[in-house]
C-alpha cells in the first residue's frame, strides 16, 4: 500500500466533459494513466457552470443545458511522482488548464480489500 504523508504536490486539470482521447473521455484516460503510473489516487469532479480560455459559458441550469460541462481531475502525490506524470498530461490535454499546488497530506487511508 502506498504511504503518503507530509508535503505533497496537487495537480488539478480543468477540461471539458466532452473532451475526447481516441474516442474515450480525456478525464477517464487521465485517471487510468494515473492508476497505471502508480499514483496515490485521482478524483474527477463535474462542475455545474464555468468558462475558460474560450470565454464560452457552460452551465447545467435547466434553461440552458450544456453537454460539455467543466470537469476537474485532481491528483495528489509526492512531488517527483507528479512531475514525472506531467508529460502524459501534455499529451492528453489539448484544451484546458493544468495547475500545480503545494499541499500537505494529513491523512491518506484506503479501504480494506474484501
Amino acid at each position: 500500500m502506498t504511504r503518503l504523508t507530509g508535503t505533497a504536490l496537487r495537480v488539478t486539470i480543468f477540461i471539458g466533459e466532452c473532451d475526447q482521447w481516441h474516442h474515450r473521455p480525456v478525464f477517464t484516460e487521465i485517471v487510468h494513466r494515473a492508476h497505471e503510473a502508480g499514483l496515490a489516487g485521482a478524483s474527477v469532479f463535474r462542475g455545474v457552470e464555468g468558462f475558460g480560455a474560450s470565454s464560452l459559458i457552460h452551465t447545467a441550469r435547466l434553461l440552458s443545458l450544456s453537454d460539455d460541462l467543466p470537469v476537474a481531475v485532481v491528483i495528489v502525490d509526492a512531488e517527483e511522482r507528479i512531475r514525472a506524470f506531467l508529460p502524459q498530461l501534455d499529451e492528453l490535454v489539448e484544451e484546458g488548464l493544468v495547475i500545480l499546488d503545494d499541499c500537505e497530506v494529513i491523512r491518506y487511508v484506503g479501504r480494506e480489500k474484501s
